[in-house]
C-alpha cells in the first residue's frame, strides 16, 4: 500500500487531503509542523508528502530544506495559497517536486499525485 504524510496546521485541511489519499489507497499519516514532517519522513520515507507551506515552528519551505538533501528521491507537493510564488519557486529549486493552489478538488490533487508518481 502506497504511503502518504500529510503536513498543515489545519485539522480541516489534513482530514480533506487525507480523505482523498485514502479513497485512492494510500495508508495517510499526518503532521501538524514541519518540525514533525522532518522526524516523521525520516521514520516513514513515505512515497508522496503534501506539504503546506506556512505552518508554526517550522515552515514547509524550511521542512524541505532539511528533507532533500538527505533524501533527494523524496517526492514532495506543496500546498500554497494564492501570492505565494516566491516561496513555491524557492521550494521547487530545493527540491520540491510540485505544487497544488488551494483551494483545489480532489481530481486536480489526484493528476499531481499520478504525474509525480509516474502512473
Amino acid at each position: 500500500m502506497p504511503t502518504v504524510l500529510v503536513v498543515d496546521d489545519a485539522l480541516f485541511m489534513r482530514t480533506a487531503v487525507g480523505n482523498m489519499f485514502k479513497e485512492w489507497g494510500f495508508e495517510v499519516n499526518v503532521a501538524t509542523t514541519g518540525k514533525e514532517a522532518v522526524e516523521l519522513y525520516e521514520q516513514l520515507q513515505p512515497d508522496i508528502v503534501t506539504m503546506d507551506i506556512t505552518m508554526p515552528v517550522m515552515s514547509g519551505l524550511e521542512a524541505v530544506k532539511q528533507i532533500i538533501p538527505r533524501f533527494p528521491e523524496a517526492k514532495i507537493i506543496m500546498i500554497t495559497a494564492l501570492g505565494q510564488q516566491r516561496i513555491i519557486v524557492e521550494a521547487l529549486e530545493n527540491g520540491a517536486k510540485d505544487f497544488i493552489t488551494k483551494p483545489f478538488d480532489s481530481t486536480q490533487l489526484k493528476m499531481v499525485v499520478d504525474n509525480i508518481l509516474g502512473v
